[in-house]
């Protein structure tokens, strides 16, 4: 799965009353351009969006899986190896995967759970700045 990685520098509301800087990391899927992502990106924000407003960088990511949790609060990043045994040859793969979770732990035990089907081994976890995967509309 191809993403394009935004990384957006804006003032929005942080508090009661005071506009604040913040820098935010959103993952925008379907989009056929660095353009139209970031026409989904500014869609997205335009709401809280309080003041200037700059896209510091736009790149393509790619992940082999994503698994999304609806009650998770952040994004992690794993670096797995997927394992495949063609008769007597091994060969290992590493790969990026997305998991949504609260913590750590909740984060390595669903991704073991997701990627109980594949013979692989987790080589590394951990939390990403990224807030949201938006979706371009086609």
């Amino acid at each position: 799965m191809i993403f394009h990685e935004l990384k957006v520098h804006y003032e929005r509301q942080t508090g009661e009353d005071n506009p604040g800087k913040v820098k935010e990391i959103y993952l925008v899927d379907g989009a056929v351009s660095f353009a139209d992502a970031e026409n989904c990106l500014m869609e997205e924000i335009k709401p809280f969006i309080f003041g200037d407003c700059e896209v510091q960088s736009c790149k393509r990511s790619q992940f082999f899986e994503v698994f999304p949790n609806e009650g998770g609060a952040y994004w992690y990043k794993a670096r797995v190896e997927l394992i495949t045994i063609d008769g007597e040859k091994e060969t290992r793969k590493t790969q990026s995967v997305l998991v949504q979770a609260n913590t750590l732990d909740d984060a390595v035990f669903a991704l073991k759970q997701a990627m109980g089907s594949y013979d692989c081994e987790l080589i590394s976890i951990a939390k990403t700045g990224i807030m949201d995967i938006l979706h371009a509309v086609q």
